[in-house]
């Protein structure tokens, strides 16, 4: 079941729980030291905190402070690690980024332009994310570059908050669009660049299900999940978070909690609930939810959480995967 599904209906969060402004994990099909790696970024954003958190399972972690303090010059928006590779015979690895002119739309924890990451080894740029190629082969030093340069997004998690209407900006096919979602008076709306595309009336009784909806003139199959909404007892909108699934192609690999995104997911648990669940089944990932399974059986890539690179296959889609947080 889904992680929601065993938090207190009527708890949400409040004031008093220190809440993320913006929430964004990515999980990226790449190569490292010739070994095919599933590379997992996570960028939050609070009112007094911005990082990014860089993870390759059983390899690397890294997390990197862009904005950690009120006061400019605590900001930490260029610099580079060394890191040796523990299961590559001790490979040295070099990460460089450039957070300095970056440019983020919505308040989002994740940049629009104007920015790069980028990992390279034995002079050779091995990942590169962003939109100042030139700037990092200058600055790494790198003079050849493993072929594709731009990683391939398998899956995005985003956590959504609102009061009745959930909005995100994703890429699907090659192409940005916004995406809103609105929950209110028993009704279920999804709008994709402004666009109505999808209705659900009467929640009580369809609060899970999907439906084929259009995003760039290419069928996306949509998921929902609202049972905390409409089982609070103050209709479709109230306590808990309600869980959404955009799957074009065979859909993406789901990353596994970490860091901010895992803190986040405990706090929203009650204390009784919490006590009855191990802490394995939540925070390995939410892929057990019934929304996720209903996702992976309506394909034949069986995706799953990648806390491995020699466990998960690629799937060769997209999975925009949304936990929408009601604010009070």
């Amino acid at each position: 079941m889904i992680p929601a599904c065993f938090s207190n209906p009527g708890s949400t969060l409040t004031n008093t729980t220190p809440m993320p402004q913006s929430l964004i994990t990515c999980i990226y099909q790449t190569q490292i030291c010739n070994s095919p790696t599933y590379l997992t970024l996570t960028w939050s954003k609070t009112l007094f905190s911005h990082s990014l958190t860089i993870n390759a399972a059983d390899t690397f972690s890294l997390t990197i402070s862009l904005y950690p303090s009120t006061f400019s010059f605590f900001r930490n928006k260029t610099g580079s690690k060394s890191i040796a590779l523990t299961n590559h015979h001790y490979q040295r690895i070099k990460l460089y980024w450039d957070f300095a002119r970056a440019e983020f739309t919505q308040n989002s924890a994740e940049p629009e332009s104007c920015f790069y990451i980028a990992i390279s080894s034995n002079a050779r740029l091995e990942f590169f994310l962003g939109d100042l190629l030139d700037e990092s082969l200058r600055r790494s030093g790198a003079f050849s570059i493993r072929q594709p340069t731009e990683p391939m997004l398998l899956s995005r998690r985003e956590h959504v908050f609102g009061r009745k209407n959930y909005m995100t900006r994703a890429e699907f096919l090659g192409s940005k669009h916004e995406i809103e979602i609105e929950c209110s008076g028993g009704t279920l709306k999804v709008k994709v660049d402004k666009e109505m595309r999808l209705v659900v009336k009467r929640l009580t009784w369809k609060f899970r299900g999907n439906e084929k909806i259009l995003i760039g003139g290419f069928e996306v199959e949509f998921f929902w999940d609202v049972f905390n909404w409409v089982t609070s007892g103050h209709g479709s909108n109230s306590g808990g978070h309600g869980v959404f699934v955009f799957q074009s192609g065979d859909g993406g690999v789901w990353p596994e909690m970490i860091g901010p995104e895992k803190r986040l997911m405990r706090k929203s648990l009650s204390g009784s609930a919490s006590a009855s669940l191990p802490s394995m089944s939540l925070m390995r990932s939410p892929s057990c939810s019934s929304v996720l399974q209903w996702a992976e059986e309506s394909s034949d890539g069986g995706r799953s959480s990648c806390s491995s690179t020699r466990s998960c296959g690629s799937g060769g889609g997209f999975s925009l995967l949304l936990y929408a947080w009601r604010r009070d």
